[in-house]
């Protein structure tokens, strides 16, 4: 309502739902509620393609989402569709015409307080050489300090003054201390040249560490040579990611394969005191991994100014802390990895660390060993990842059935890859098959299917790449003319949209094969991953 009172004039349909039913379609609070009860005058927009999960909708047909209140659709590639569809569902009535009325004029009362029709061109407003200045950036570092939460230090910080700091982890990778909506959507593949100024975690670091006389190294894998360091700083965490590829099951950090606990017992082992740093985007079950260190920060995302966890961990040279922890825990910290939702108040409120919790160097305590038994964790199906690091995940399999055969080979790492060969005397299929799963979200919210193959044969029948959704159901496209563009023996990437297996037939509802490669000719082709990824711009549908 404050909002609303001050003049907002755009407000956003979620893709979410309010008592089973979809806020786009939801007539009683975008009408009754929004424009009614509270007094909105400007205009409702709809998310990404998010008319199409309507009940009786699609991305190019949906009179529902309009009548219920919705005054601008979001139709990135459906547009020419929807808009012919839409126009006929006003001329028959399906649409009422003061509707449509109603949803022009305040799209242009929006645009007439903006100016947009004053035949004026507009005036740049601000001053771009500000951006990333030195006071702003400064702004920046402070709030990545405040933002630290201690959640355990047995005595290892602050880092002591001349000592020898072994850096391990992702300390150097500022896209990942950056996470999703980060100049890409799901903030994936940004190095940190993408990041001009920026300063990584690592760097702060050995900034800090050499200026109170000590010295650092940087070994992402933990090994090193010679003097044993004093202590180990391992930053790890979770990958970037946005809407789709971020949702989880549960609570557990890599549930699938615990690197980062090995990386952490790994340095442990050998006698050195490790200080965890923990990125991530929300509290996650960490028992075994806070049990391994001897100091755990929840970092959450630092983003671009390192040197704000370095001022905080690190004292200076004086041997006094530079800067004392004053972070709180913000949302409750899971005991059990089955423990969501976790909100004070609720009945049987039982986390590992309580809202509003955070140790400090001024206010210590003692953090004693933590129960490491994550809780009912299900076998709910990754929806996806199908194959990554060698590994299937519970509850896919990968398997292939007809004339051919599939089978590990090392691809970079020992059994990363599975080597699928078509002998050519029938027909033959390679599946990831499960338990049906919802793709229609992520269909909506254009992702892709990504496959990192190579070819050792190339195809001399038709190749196809499918989406099954049970039988007689599926979409199947042609990727022979894909397949023959690559070079034998050279790793490629390819990225095909999920909306090419739907308009091929698939109901991405109910998918029990997010990926099927068929042909009834000779092939050899090898794999390392595959699973969903977002579409950067390097998504298609194979012609």
């Amino acid at each position: 309502p404050p909002s609303i009172d001050a003049g907002i004039l755009t407000v956003m349909a979620s893709f979410s739902s309010w008592n089973g039913q979809k806020i786009t379609g939801n007539k009683t609070l975008i009408t009754d509620v929004l424009k009614g009860r509270l007094g909105f005058e400007g205009f409702v927009v709809s998310d990404w393609n998010a008319h199409g999960q309507l009940q009786g909708c699609s991305n190019v047909s949906c009179p529902q989402a309009m009548n219920a209140g919705l005054d601008m659709y979001m139709a990135p590639d459906s547009w020419k569709g929807l808009y012919e569809n839409t126009l006929k569902q006003v001329k028959s009535g399906e649409i009422p015409m003061a509707r449509l009325d109603d949803a022009v004029r305040r799209i242009l009362r929006v645009k007439v307080k903006a100016g947009l029709f004053d035949r004026v061109a507009p005036q740049v407003q601000g001053k771009f050489d500000r951006l990333g200045s030195a006071d702003h950036r400064a702004v920046a570092r402070e709030a990545v300090a405040k933002s630290l939460v201690l959640l355990k230090n047995d005595g290892v910080l602050p880092i002591k003054s001349g000592a020898n700091v072994l850096v391990a982890g992702a300390a150097d990778d500022i896209g990942k201390a950056s996470g999703g909506w980060t100049l890409t959507w799901q903030g994936t593949g940004n190095t940190n040249a993408d990041f001009p100024h920026g300063q990584s975690i690592w760097g702060g670091l050995k900034e800090a560490v050499e200026a109170a006389g000590g010295k650092a190294t940087l070994a992402k894998d933990g090994k090193f040579s010679g003097t044993k360091p004093d202590v180990a700083i391992v930053v790890f965490g979770e990958d970037p990611y946005a809407e789709f590829q971020g949702d989880v099951a549960n609570l557990a950090y890599q549930p699938n394969g615990k690197t980062d606990l090995e990386l952490l017992k790994k340095l442990k082992a050998q006698g050195i005191p490790v200080v965890a740093v923990f990125l991530s985007g929300r509290p996650l079950w960490t028992n075994p991994e806070i049990n391994a260190s001897d100091a755990f920060v929840a970092a959450w995302l630092p983003g671009s100014e390192g040197g704000g966890v370095a001022d905080v961990l690190v004292a200076g040279k004086d041997g006094k802390s530079r800067r004392d922890f004053t972070g709180k825990l913000s949302f409750s910290w899971p005991k059990r990895a089955d423990q969501g939702p976790l909100n004070r108040g609720q009945p049987g409120y039982d986390p590992q660390f309580a809202y509003g919790y955070g140790l400090s160097y001024a206010k210590p305590a003692k953090v004693g060993a933590l129960s490491e038994n994550a809780g009912e964790l299900g076998t709910a199906a990754s929806v996806d990842r199908y194959f990554v690091a060698g590994r299937v995940p519970a509850p896919w399999m990968l398997s292939f059935s007809g004339a051919g055969a599939v089978k590990t080979i090392d691809a970079g790492a020992q059994e990363n890859g599975r080597q699928a060969t078509w002998t050519g005397e029938g027909e033959g299929l390679l599946a990831v098959q499960g338990p049906p799963v919802d793709l229609s979200r992520q269909t909506t919210g254009d992702m892709a299917v990504m496959v990192r193959w190579r070819v050792d044969k190339a195809p001399t029948a038709p190749v196809y790449l499918t989406v099954g959704c049970g039988e007689s159901c599926g979409g199947r496209l042609d990727v022979t003319s894909t397949l023959s563009g690559l070079k034998n023996s050279e790793w490629r990437t390819a990225k095909i949209k999920l909306s090419c297996f739907q308009a091929a037939g698939a109901q991405m509802a109910h998918v029990s094969s997010p990926f099927g490669l068929s042909t009834s000719g000779p092939l050899t082709i090898s794999l390392t991953e595959i699973q969903l990824a977002s579409n950067e711009g390097d998504a298609f549908c194979p012609k």
